[in-house]
């Protein structure tokens, strides 16, 4: 019985080191890593270039946003059939442009025009309009707006897509100013492969990742190569897609600041609505993303974040 209680007083004074040390560092984390120095702090970002007040990825769209604004595009890119890359979220082109067919099935010339308007994917009923209608080349935005940090996110697992991306990235000398994004481990492993010099952000799996070693109290301990932790803000998300509604995402100020101190920034999207915007940066985002570039210039008029980096 002797043995047995000093056991676990043992166990428990050890557990109690650790919980101590770990809340010690999550605190304190440059005690332990070095602190990230990205090239750009970005609090304003445009989703698809601000697809609420232009049609979405056109070069309208980035325009416009960078004309009121924006510190960052966000935008996704796929291959056409003659190797271009064109900026556009989907690889099939029906609900963009009606046609049923995929654009790596397509020469670039041949791509038919946007829709006259597109839905708000985040803000159903709403849409975006304009007369450009025309899809843009990725080399194109990068001429274009050769100092705005842009972020790319990759959905297809197209060794050559990556390639060539990484390519144009290295070409226009924008390596410090634009982020490779991708949900999928393995695609963000072969980017990371190609470019090993652009910031990158947190795939699903790291970020599942993420949250486990933060409710374990490893997190302090654990070092990170990304640079940037872009999520849903949860109640866009639940309000946003009926598959969800039921689901509760948690996130913690704490871990944000934890990530923010070792030198990451937080961008949550997407946020369309001043009251999305507050949540944001309530729970400590950096960043928002959005569809309405105009609306968020003008709350961070109205609400001046201070640079937490």
């Amino acid at each position: 019985m002797a043995e047995a209680a000093l056991w676990l007083l043992l166990c428990a004074l050890a557990l109690g080191v650790y919980m101590i040390c770990s809340w010690y560092f999550l605190r304190n984390p440059l005690l332990l890593h070095k602190k990230k120095c990205l090239a750009f702090h970005s609090r304003h970002v445009s989703h698809r270039g601000g697809a609420g007040e232009r049609i979405e990825n056109t070069m309208a769209a980035f325009t416009h946003a960078v004309k009121e604004g924006t510190e960052m595009l966000e935008l996704d890119c796929h291959l056409t059939q003659d190797g271009y890359v064109v900026v556009s979220h989907d690889k099939n082109l029906e609900r963009q442009t009606g046609y049923n067919i995929d654009i790596s099935s397509l020469k670039f010339q041949d791509l038919p025009s946007y829709k006259e308007k597109l839905e708000v994917t985040f803000n159903s009923g709403h849409y975006g309009t304009g007369q450009d209608r025309r899809f843009t080349l990725l080399e194109d935005v990068f001429k274009k707006f050769p100092k705005i940090p842009i972020n790319i996110e990759v959905k297809e697992n197209n060794d050559l897509l990556i390639e060539k991306v990484s390519s144009l990235v290295k070409q226009y000398k924008r390596e410090g100013i634009t982020v490779w994004a991708t949900e999928v481990s393995d695609i963000m492993a072969k980017c990371r492969k190609q470019n090993p010099f652009m910031p990158y952000s947190f795939t699903l799996r790291r970020g599942s990742l993420l949250l486990v070693l933060y409710y374990t109290g490893l997190l302090p301990f654990v070092p990170l190569g990304e640079g940037l932790l872009q999520f849903y803000l949860p109640r866009v998300i639940n309000r946003s897609h009926s598959t969800f509604k039921n689901i509760r995402l948690t996130m913690r100020k704490a871990l944000f600041e934890h990530l923010v101190k070792r030198g990451m920034q937080v961008q949550l999207f997407v946020c369309n609505q001043e009251s999305d915007m507050d949540a944001a940066f309530a729970v400590g985002a950096t960043g928002v993303m959005s569809d309405y570039p105009t609306l968020l210039s003008d709350y961070i008029h109205k609400n001046p974040i201070p640079l937490a980096m």
